[in-house]
C-alpha cells in the first residue's frame, strides 16, 4: 500500500476549541469588579466611537454597502441614523471604535484592543432584541452585553498572554475575530458544539498581515481592520447557526492546520483558565489617543512641556528610555505619510506634547503636521534606548508595566530632570485616579454628538450599574440614535 495518502478519519475537535467553547457556554462570571470595569469599558469605547465621527476619513466607512438600504429590525449605529444588518452594523461600530486609537488595550506577548469586540457584540444584541420585541418576546439586556464583553476580553487577552502573533508577522485582529465569533454564536443561541464549529471557521480564515501597521506601509487600514474582524465574526456565527459544519482539527492538522501553516509548527500556549482576569486588568487610554506603548512617554512629555517650551531651539538631544516592544513596534525615523503613520510613531507622540503640552486626535492630521516644522526637528534629536527592567516588567503578570522615561539635554550642557512614568493612568494600579478622568472623557465625547440633555441622560444611566444592566439593549441603543 502506498504511503503517499492522507488518513481521512475525522478527528475530535482541537482541545483549545473545546476549552474556549466550554468557557463561553457554561462559566458564570461572578466578579463584580469585572462587571464594573466592563461598564466603564462600554462607556469609554462608545465615547471613542462618537469622537471618531468628527473625522471624514472615518465617516466615509459608515452606512450600508448599498446606499439607501434599510433593514427591518436592524441594529443601530451609535451617533448616526443608520439601521443595518448586524454584519454591517458590526463593521460600522467596530470601525468608529478603533478609528482614533483611543479605546482600551491589552499588552502581553501579543497586544490588541479587546473592546474592538463590542462591534459584533452590540450589533448582534441590538438586532436580537428588536427581533424579540417584534415577536412579543423578551429582549436582551445590557447585562448580557457586559457578560459577552467580559468573555470576549478574556478569550482575546488570555490567548495573547504567551503567544506572539506579531513575531510571525500576523496581526492581532485575528484574536478579535476569534473572540467575537465565540460570544456572538452563544448570543445567537448556539450550543457548545456550534460554538466549537464557529471557532474553527474563525481560525481557518487565517490572518491578515501586520503590513498596514508598519513602515513603509502604515495606513488607515489599521483603523478599520478590527471592525472588519468583528464583522466577519458575526457572519461566521450566523453561517454556523444555519448548520454549516466545522473543521475539527483546524489548528493541529499536519501540514494544513493553523500551527503548521502560520505558526511555525508551534502550538498555542494557554497556561491559565478562562475567567475574568483580562477585563479586571485591562488598560484604558484615558488621556491620549496614542498607541499604548507610548502612553507613559506622552505623560512624561506633558510633564516636561513647561521646562522646554521656551527653550526648544536650545535642545541638543532628547533621551528616551523605553521597553523592547515600543522599540520594535513604534520607534521609527523618516517621513510620516498620514495620520495612521503618526499615531504609531513614538518620536512623534513625544514631540507634540513637548511642544504643546497635550496630544489630541487633531494633532495627527496632515494640516497640523505640515504647519509646524519643529515636530520633525525634535524627532531627529531623539535617542531611543531600552531599559531591560522595563522590558521584563512589561511581561510580569503582577506588574504589566508600560514604562517610559524622558530627559531633555540643552546645548549649554544643562538638562531637565529625568521624568519616568511606569504605569499609565489607565492601568489597574491607578484605577482610583483614572476612573473619574475616564468619566469626564466620556461626557466630553458625548457632547461632540448630542445636545446636553441627551448627554446627561446617557451619562447618568451609564454610571448606574444596576439600572444599566437591567436596560433592554434596543432601548439603550435608541438613546444614541440621531434621527
Amino acid at each position: 500500500m502506498s504511503n503517499n495518502v492522507d488518513l481521512n478519519e475525522r478527528p475530535q475537535p482541537d482541545e483549545l476549541l473545546v476549552t474556549v467553547a466550554d468557557y463561553v457556554d457554561t462559566l458564570e462570571v461572578n466578579s463584580q469588579e469585572a462587571y464594573d470595569t466592563a461598564r466603564n469599558c462600554l462607556m469609554d469605547t462608545l465615547g471613542c466611537g462618537l469622537l471618531a465621527l468628527r473625522f471624514p476619513e472615518c465617516t466615509k466607512h459608515m452606512g450600508p454597502i448599498v446606499p439607501g438600504t434599510t433593514v427591518r429590525n436592524g441594529a443601530r449605529v451609535p451617533g448616526t441614523s443608520h439601521e443595518l444588518d448586524p454584519v454591517m452594523a458590526a463593521f460600522n461600530i467596530g470601525c468608529m471604535i478603533r478609528w482614533l486609537d483611543f479605546n482600551d488595550t491589552w499588552l502581553a506577548a501579543e497586544w490588541g484592543h479587546p473592546s474592538d469586540n463590542l462591534g459584533g457584540i452590540l450589533a448582534t444584541a441590538d438586532y436580537l432584541s428588536r427581533v424579540a420585541v417584534s415577536q412579543g418576546n423578551q429582549p436582551l439586556t445590557m447585562r448580557d452585553v457586559l457578560t459577552a464583553m467580559i468573555k470576549a476580553h478574556e478569550i482575546q487577552g488570555v490567548l495573547a498572554l504567551e503567544n506572539s502573533y506579531n513575531r510571525v508577522g500576523l496581526d492581532h485582529v485575528l484574536l478579535v475575530r476569534v473572540a467575537s465569533t465565540a460570544v456572538v454564536t452563544k448570543m445567537l443561541g448556539g450550543n457548545r458544539d456550534q460554538i466549537v464549529d464557529a471557532l474553527s471557521q474563525a481560525w481557518v480564515d487565517g490572518c491578515s498581515l501586520r503590513t498596514y501597521r508598519h513602515a513603509p506601509n502604515a495606513g488607515s487600514r489599521k483603523s478599520w481592520a478590527a471592525g472588519d474582524a468583528t464583522s466577519r465574526a458575526v457572519r461566521l456565527a450566523m453561517i454556523t447557526m444555519k448548520g454549516e459544519m466545522g473543521l475539527p482539527s483546524v489548528l493541529t492538522a499536519p501540514k494544513w492546520g493553523y500551527y503548521d501553516v502560520l505558526f511555525k509548527g508551534e502550538s498555542f500556549k494557554v497556561n491559565q483558565p478562562f475567567n475574568s482576569y483580562v477585563m479586571e486588568n485591562v488598560l484604558f487610554k484615558i488621556s491620549f489617543p496614542a498607541e499604548f506603548h507610548a502612553q507613559t512617554a506622552v505623560e512624561c512629555a506633558v510633564t516636561l512641556h513647561d521646562a522646554v517650551k521656551n527653550r526648544v531651539d536650545e535642545i541638543d538631544r532628547i533621551e528616551v528610555t523605553t521597553h523592547e516592544s515600543a522599540i520594535r513596534i513604534i520607534s521609527k525615523v523618516g517621513d510620516l505619510a498620514n495620520p495612521a503613520d503618526r499615531d504609531h510613531c513614538l518620536q512623534y507622540m513625544i514631540a507634540v506634547p513637548l511642544l504643546y503640552g497635550d496630544l489630541v486626535a487633531e494633532h495627527y492630521e496632515d494640516s497640523f503636521h505640515k504647519g509646524d516644522v519643529r515636530i520633525d526637528v525634535l524627532r531627529e534629536k531623539m535617542v531611543i534606548q531600552e531599559d531591560k527592567r522595563y522590558s521584563a516588567e512589561y511581561l510580569e503578570s503582577d506588574k504589566r508595566s508600560i514604562a517610559n522615561a524622558i530627559q531633555v539635554f540643552f546645548k549649554d550642557g544643562s538638562s531637565t530632570e529625568k521624568v519616568e512614568v511606569e504605569y499609565p493612568i489607565g492601568h489597574r494600579r491607578r484605577r482610583e485616579e483614572g476612573i473619574p478622568v475616564l468619566e469626564r472623557k466620556f461626557m466630553r465625547n458625548l457632547q461632540t454628538r448630542f445636545p446636553q440633555g441627551t448627554c446627561q441622560t446617557i451619562f447618568d444611566l451609564c454610571l448606574d450599574q444596576e439600572k444599566l444592566e437591567a436596560t433592554p439593549v434596543h432601548e439603550f441603543m435608541d438613546l444614541f440614535a440621531i434621527n
